[in-house]
């Protein structure tokens, strides 16, 4: 018999198990070459065509950025003529200056006689017409721009003061119970 090295046709070989490092390094990897020009020194079809992309994108965004230079050119052209008095503006910002005056001290309570000052309700009517007047500017008469800015103007003022004075009376109510506390 011939000796064929521990070989023996009835016996199959056995597959040798693969390790991770050997099946990643059977893997290999890819190269892509991303040079523009071929060995023959023309443009490669890929580039040009990359290139025409570019060019119809650049156009586009040269086009959105003039429309919307128009628009806007057309949009701050102030316009021709000044806008009418209108009634019930006046009587919604009065309305709102008024409930804004009154939880700052400047009315009497009916029941009580006492003035009524709630600091946080006027900070909240305050915002309202300031919140009004940021999105009416341009389009009021010249009197309803006038009379919301004067209003505003007074109704902070005297918010300031109520604040200034309510903090005051605060400091002067805790050095008070500081000083029954040492004794």
């Amino acid at each position: 018999m011939i000796n064929l090295g521990g070989f023996s046709p009835s016996r199959r070989p056995r597959k040798r198990k693969t390790t991770v490092s050997e099946h990643k390094q059977d893997e290999g990897f890819k190269v892509i070459d991303r040079r523009p020009f071929t060995a023959e020194g023309e443009m490669r079809k890929e580039v040009v065509e990359e290139q025409e992309r570019e060019a119809r994108r650049e156009e586009v965004k040269e086009k959105a950025v003039a429309q919307a230079a128009a628009d806007a050119k057309t949009a701050a052209t102030p316009p021709a003529e000044t806008p009418k008095k209108v009634p019930a503006f006046e009587n919604l910002v009065r309305m709102i200056g008024s409930n804004a005056a009154m939880v700052l001290g400047a009315y009497a309570d009916p029941r009580t006689g006492e003035p009524v000052i709630d600091p946080e309700a006027a900070r909240e009517l305050i915002d309202m017409l300031d919140a009004l007047q940021v999105k009416t500017k341009g389009n009021l008469a010249p009197e309803e721009d006038s009379m919301l800015l004067d209003l505003l103007g007074k109704l902070k003022m005297t918010y300031l003061e109520i604040n200034k004075a309510m903090a005051a009376q605060m400091a002067q109510a805790q050095g008070a119970l500081k000083g029954e506390r040492k004794q």
